[in-house]
């Protein structure tokens, strides 16, 4: 990141790129759960499930690019060894379904952790508010897909 570009960030950097590797963590773990549930899904109307889970899974891969980018402009890396994500992550992964055409169960695993990411990108929006335009306006941008992804997967409960 340039010099004048870190100079207008009003807080911890450290601190800031930590709180973004986490939920980049989070990111690349909802992703690996959403393609994996997509492949592995069976019952009626499996096509439509798995079609929806890979579009979400799509979106939570282009979050992990977009938090990426921004820890890297920010002069830190993000989290290079796979091994390292759920550790950092700000949740564990979740427990699989033991049925794979368990729907309800698929459903609530998946908007438990559209929740959790929620929590997440609003505790960062609120921490940068005012004080770090760029990633502010990123958070935001993630936060209302979160929001989205959670109000499908609950539409699916009706």
């Amino acid at each position: 990141m340039g010099e004048r570009g870190i100079k207008i960030v009003e807080l911890d950097v450290r601190q800031l790129i930590n709180e973004l590797n986490k939920a980049y963590a989070d990111e690349w773990l909802a992703y690996y759960l959403y393609w994996y549930l997509a492949k592995i899904v069976t019952g009626p109307g499996y096509e439509d499930m798995s079609e929806f889970l890979k579009k979400i899974a799509k979106d939570e891969e282009e979050h992990a690019g977009e938090l990426a980018d921004r820890i890297i402009e920010l002069g830190g890396l993000p989290i290079g060894n796979p091994m390292d994500l759920e550790k950092n992550a700000n949740d564990k992964y979740p427990k699989l379904p033991t049925s794979t055409d368990d729907y309800d169960t698929i459903i609530n695993i998946v908007t438990k952790a559209e929740a959790g990411a929620i929590e997440v990108y609003n505790k960062i929006a609120a921490k940068t508010m005012g004080k770090d335009h760029v990633t502010y306006q990123i958070v935001c941008h993630i936060l209302g897909e979160e929001v989205q992804h959670e109000e499908m997967f609950e539409d699916l409960k009706k």
